[in-house]
């Protein structure tokens, strides 16, 4: 085993950010001069934002999607929640995960004040770390809803608490059942349009990148610090023990000794992709967004980002690949949101984290111009290669001449360190690339290829017609599984 570390260049983040705005606006709307709106949580209904802070507040938003964004109108709905860390309307309640228990209210009046509370669960203990947040909840097609429990960091005051680094499926009647454990930081979790469940982790101890992953059920996402609770009757699958977790073993290797874990369907490189990864949405706005319909739009905390993931299923398993997409927000995305009109509505906030955005929080609305940047649209595993789809028609010659291209593969180690390297690194060759007639597309045929490794790919030689390069010319695809 090889291993190298390397030195990312910040530069990579936000460099684009002036031309990104020529395809997509970033505007932040203007909220009231005395408001703290740190954004945690955000829902739609009726055209009418509902976003929860960390400070536990509610607002509304009026005017976000039709109105200019020094036009829109914020008011106050309720206080006094725990750090509520996600929302979700259904059947007429708003739901929100808060650090101590899963929440629903509804204003019974028609005053714009929230003014019913009932909790669903309150079934896990929390030990008094200030890092014990809740996400979601996320509501899953049987109609059960999901949050996920981040770890603490540091002191416990309360003692050991049980059932942190987990996601739960918790039904209407409060019945509460823990589904997956090795959670770390896990500040996203969504439900895709086909059914699965997904979440973020933050990169850190025994989490040697972030990452999106699948929540299936009974799996090991890698951090062993909740595993002590899978004895308890509650976990409905086979216990883990803590000493049977391996410590500086390669990511591919871990199921080895572990076979429930599970590999996340893509890894986001470290610096190269943000740093912390946070909520995320599907576009389903079938175009008005733009060029990249039904793929997965990750928001990152520390470098004010959006991100882009375009995600496929290879023998069951969940994998792909993503992208930059918008840099220079006004601060750290926390949560994102599509709204009916096909605009992506960001939360925001900076409040115990670092973030490259120069404000401390606020709402962000991001809308298509209409114009298609010249972009690797997909990239998707092939027996020889990968195939990548373009936005454009490119130039023929450099679109089939493989000097354009240079790819490198790597993995990560699952240690008690912070973060890892990339590790076991590999040249893979890329040995033709064939282009469709229509310039749009072509097919790479690449020796080296590995199950279980990031495959960094960088386009340098490709471009348009006219002599353009690609706005972002490189793409990271996770290879769990390649397709026979």
């Amino acid at each position: 085993m090889v291993i190298t570390t390397i030195v990312c260049a910040f530069a990579l983040q936000g460099a684009a950010a002036p031309r990104e705005a020529e395809y997509w606006t970033v505007e932040r709307l203007r909220q009231p001069e005395d408001a703290v709106v740190e954004v945690g949580g955000l829902a739609v209904k009726d055209g009418r934002i509902a976003a929860s802070t960390r400070r536990g507040e509610v607002w509304w938003i009026d005017g976000a999607l039709d109105r200019a964004a020094t036009d829109v109108t914020f008011t106050k709905a309720t206080e006094g929640l725990q750090e509520p860390l996600g929302l979700l309307w259904h059947e007429g309640w708003l739901y929100a995960a808060c650090r101590g228990e899963l929440v629903r209210m509804r204003d019974t009046n028609g005053d714009d004040r929230l003014d019913e509370f009932e909790t669903v669960s309150n079934e896990w203990p929390i030990s008094g770390n200030y890092h014990e947040y809740n996400f979601g909840p996320a509501l899953a097609p049987d109609g059960t809803f999901w949050i996920t429990t981040n770890k603490p960091f540091g002191d416990e005051p309360f003692g050991h608490a049980k059932w942190r680094g987990f996601a739960f499926e918790i039904h209407a009647d409060g019945t509460t059942i823990p589904r997956v454990c090795g959670l770390r930081s896990p500040a996203g979790i969504a439900t895709a349009p086909w059914g699965d469940l997904f979440y973020t982790d933050n990169q850190g101890e025994w989490c040697g990148a972030s990452k999106l992953s699948l929540l299936e059920p009974g799996s090991f996402q890698g951090h062993p610090h909740g595993v002590f609770s899978t004895p308890d009757e509650r976990w409905p699958y086979p216990p883990i023990e803590t000493k049977s977790v391996p410590n500086r073993v390669l990511m591919p290797e871990v199921s080895k000794t572990i076979p429930s874990f599970r590999l996340p369907a893509v890894w986001f490189p470290y610096d190269k992709m943000g740093r912390s990864p946070s909520g995320f949405a599907w576009d389903l706005s079938e175009g008005k967004f733009g060029p990249f319909a039904g793929q997965v739009f990750v928001g990152d905390q520390y470098d004010a980002s959006v991100m882009r993931v375009d995600l496929e299923q290879i023998d069951g398993v969940w994998q792909g690949a993503c992208f930059p997409f918008r840099s220079g927000l006004p601060s750290g995305v926390i949560r994102v949101m599509f709204g009916p009109d096909g605009s992506l509505i960001a939360g925001m906030s900076d409040r115990g984290w670092g973030s490259r955005g120069a404000a401390t929080d606020g709402v962000a609305r991001l809308r298509w111009t209409g114009v298609t940047p010249f972009e690797v649209a997909r990239m998707r595993a092939t027996p020889e290669g990968f195939r990548l789809e373009l936005t454009a028609a490119a130039d023929a010659a450099t679109l089939a001449d493989v000097a354009s291209y240079t790819m490198e593969s790597y993995t990560y180690l699952l240690h008690e360190d912070y973060g890892s390297p990339e590790v076991d690194r590999a040249t893979p060759v890329i040995t033709a690339a064939t282009p469709a007639a229509d310039g749009r597309s072509v097919e790479l045929a690449v020796e080296g290829l590995r199950e279980g490794y990031v495959h960094e790919l960088h386009l340098p030689g490709v471009k348009s017609p006219d002599g353009t390069g690609l706005l972002h010319p490189r793409a990271y695809y996770t290879l769990v599984r390649r397709p026979q």
